[in-house]
């Protein structure tokens, strides 16, 4: 259909931008295009949108089998936040706390140990560390950066979480469309090392913490604290932490956190191994079974433990399970309507305009790292890295098998971009909790955060090229290589101009 085709996604991230809400946003992208396809008629669209776009996303076997599976980790993940071992394992750690690099690299491996929740690790970790931060005179604005860079960078590294299952429930959307036989599992397992943003955000923590290496806002935040004391700026202003999370810190045992993890891992990989994984590829259906099965397995672990250890009553526990289960609603939700847009957008022909467009313009080595650009600024804009991914990959799927562009390099690329725009803007949830968890002041998290992730995400956009030439997973080395050197060379211009007094 032309320029036509673009209209629903360019509405979709209109509204995103606007509205701050990723359902109305979906929803209006799934309701214009619909009353385009129809001619105009608005009773036809609602009944057209509601009976053959979304009614049959939730009928489908495959969609209701991963929205049943959201919902097992919701209630997973609901019981592992309020249990507080993740608090309790951390809280172990700071015997062993002595020097600021120390304190720095316990709070990362502390968020990547609370990798099942994004949303978890900030209101987790944060409240455990601060106390540390300030006594081994760390900014504030450093712990809320080592949160954020442990949370949604973590979580979509992880196939297994709902992070992944809602990837991966976009991904064989699109696979089916293109009689794509493999399976979506094996392919977002692929897709890890093209993950440039999410892989070099979590690793600079500790290159960071182990250089000494302050630079931009952040090095004004260090001396800031170091030289006076003072926790905050004049003008800052902190947000104030949940009277919630106290619960996260108190009369709780470690146990509560490794011991579910550990059968989860154990009834996963032993289910998978059976299925023939890692030597044969693994069924969509049997992999979100096994998944399932684990989820539950784990869930009972722990609401045996709470019980041993009177954490909470049976009643309590059990209200905690479903509560993280109707956390799940609004996930499920957006990808029913991601699906919807999906198809609509696929019937509107929106991937194929613009390889025509493309075709014989640009070169295929190129669009994994225009599909970087245009997702960072997408998610930028609209503060959600899930709405990104929704428009997104039903266009760059399609496009990447019409271009012979590298398939595994853009869906990366799509993932990085969505990451580094949720990791930046001031509109992500994911932001406003690292600066709520840490207790700073979120304007300043955002500003002292910019220059790290904008240093990361530049390192991303070379490897993406490169990537796109050669498509081979080897590019990872040299995306950490450049990281590395980076950040041995700003160390020592910062250590060059302390010597003179000059500072960074």
């Amino acid at each position: 259909m032309g320029l036509v085709s673009l209209i629903p996604p360019i509405v979709a991230v209109i509204l995103a931008i606007l509205t701050k809400n990723v359902i109305i946003s979906l929803f209006s992208g799934v309701y214009i295009g619909v009353l385009i396809l129809v001619g105009g008629h608005p009773i036809e669209a609602t009944m057209e949108t509601i009976g053959n776009y979304l009614f049959p996303q939730v009928a489908d076997s495959y969609n209701a089998a991963v929205l049943v599976l959201l919902f097992f980790i919701g209630g997973f993940v609901g019981l592992m936040e309020k249990s507080g071992g993740g608090a309790a394992l951390a809280s172990k750690a700071t015997k062993y706390i002595n020097t600021r690099a120390k304190a720095q690299l316990s709070a990362w491996f502390g968020g990547i140990i609370i990798f099942f929740s994004d949303l978890g690790t900030p209101l987790i970790v944060g409240p455990v560390f601060d106390r540390i931060f300030d006594k081994a005179k760390i900014s504030r604005e450093k712990l809320a950066w080592i949160i954020d860079s442990t949370s949604s960078p973590v979580a979509v590294l992880v196939p297994f979480i709902g992070w992944g299952v809602y990837i991966m429930g976009l991904i064989r959307q699109e696979f089916d469309l293109l009689n794509i036989t493999t399976s979506e599992f094996s392919t977002l397992v692929s897709v890890i090392p093209f993950q440039f943003y999410a892989i070099l955000a979590v690793l600079m923590v500790p290159l960071v913490a182990i250089t000494k290496l302050d630079f931009g806002p952040m090095a004004k935040a260090e001396r800031r604290i170091q030289t006076t004391g003072e926790l905050y700026w004049p003008d800052s202003k902190p947000l104030r932490r949940a009277e919630k999370e106290a619960e996260y810190t108190t009369g709780s045992r470690a146990i509560l956190i490794w011991l579910p993890l550990l059968v989860l891992f154990i009834t996963l990989f032993g289910l998978l191994i059976s299925f023939g994984f890692p030597f044969e590829p693994v069924p969509g259906s049997d992999f979100r079974v096994s998944l399932s099965t684990a989820y539950l397995f784990a869930a009972i672990t722990i609401i045996i433990l709470m019980l041993f250890y009177k954490v909470k009553k049976f009643g309590e526990i059990f209200d905690i399970y479903t509560a993280g289960m109707q956390k799940m609603v609004y996930v499920s939700v957006t990808l029913v309507l991601a699906w919807a847009l999906g198809k609509v957008i696929n019937e509107m022909g929106t991937a194929m305009f613009l390889v025509e467009a493309m075709k014989g313009n640009v070169p295929a080595f190129i669009i994994p790292a225009i599909l970087f650009a245009v997702g960072a600024g997408m998610a930028i804009a609209s503060g959600t890295s899930w709405g990104t991914f929704a428009i997104m990959i039903p266009i760059a799927i399609p496009m990447a098998v019409a271009l012979d562009a590298h398939l595994l390099v853009c869906i990366g690329a799509v993932l990085s971009g969505g990451i580094f725009g949720d990791h930046c803007s001031p509109i992500s949830d994911t932001t406003i909790l690292s600066s709520t968890g840490a207790g700073a002041d979120h304007i300043d998290h955002v500003k002292t955060q910019f220059p790290y992730a904008l240093l990361n995400a530049t390192i991303a956009f070379i490897g993406f090229v490169v990537a796109g030439i050669t498509g081979s997973a080897l590019t990872l080395i040299l995306t950490v290589g450049l990281l590395i050197t980076a950040v041995i060379v700003l160390s020592e211009i910062q250590n060059r101009k302390f010597k003179e007094g000059v500072g960074v």
